[in-house]
């Protein structure tokens, strides 16, 4: 019965989580997943390093939004304080429609673009009795090389050519958690609520889910999350509904 725990676990959550899907095709919100997986290697004490993928769909699912390949390290100040840098490659799945006056469709283009994301981040965290609280801080530089692409005029019935101009993003992104562990069961249910900050308040996700230790080596994990976008020009994201699915391997 062990060997099955998991993928009950899983139908389970899914099970939970097939109301809120419900939910956002309802309200117009958008609703995708999110699948990742990560690969953590401890080098001393203090110091560890992370390779990890991501791919996340959008449109209920129906089309491929983003993925990606990041690398990271990080570094334990104290037992309560830990520091980490990253690098992350981003290739978006982008649409741009241009209207007239009157509403009807005049100009549309779909294409694959790069970007390019570093961050820094400091976390704090602490334990009390089975929970854990934490709160990080995290600063996102993401930079949008200059692109050119052939977009479709509907009047003329024909491709032109548009440059979109490179473009660099500053983000505060802010989140605060709190997780408890099940004692003698490897389950970790967590919640946790982040905001981004630009100029102004530019989104804000709200995270449930369990992460499951099948052994010291693997984990898996399960989440339900809501982002409410504030003022996004850039990548012009709407409200979203995801469901994630993770996988981690620690060696």
């Amino acid at each position: 019965m062990r060997a099955y725990r998991p993928a009950l676990l899983l139908i389970v959550l899914c099970s939970l989580f097939t109301p809120f899907t419900a939910t956002a095709q309802d309200s117009g919100d958008d609703f995708g997943l999110d699948f990742s997986v990560e690969a953590q290697k401890k080098l001393t004490k203090k110091w560890s390093v992370s390779l990890g993928g991501e791919l996340r769909t959008r449109d209920n699912t129906k089309e491929v939004d983003r993925w990606s390949v990041g690398v990271g390290v990080d570094y334990k100040l104290t037992k309560w304080l830990k520091a980490s840098a990253g690098y992350d490659l981003l290739i978006d799945n982008r649409d741009k429609s241009t209207y007239k006056a009157n509403g009807d469709l005049n100009k549309v283009a779909e294409f694959w673009g790069v970007r390019h994301r570093v961050n820094v981040a400091l976390t704090t965290s602490q334990k009390v009795g089975n929970f854990k609280f934490s709160l990080r801080e995290r600063w996102q530089y993401t930079y949008r090389p200059e692109r050119t692409i052939d977009r479709y005029d509907v009047d003329d019935e024909e491709y032109e050519e548009r440059t979109y101009p490179g473009m660099a993003k500053h983000l505060l992104r802010s989140r605060l958690q709190v997780e408890y562990g099940v004692p003698g069961t490897g389950l970790s249910p967590f919640a946790n609520v982040e905001v981004f900050n630009g100029w102004s308040l530019v989104k804000t996700r709200y995270t449930v889910g369990m992460d499951y230790d099948l052994s010291k080596k693997h984990s898996l994990g399960l989440f339900y999350r809501y982002q409410a976008v504030h003022d996004d020009t850039d990548n012009e994201e709407p409200d979203r509904h995801l469901i994630g699915f993770s996988y981690k391997y620690k060696f």
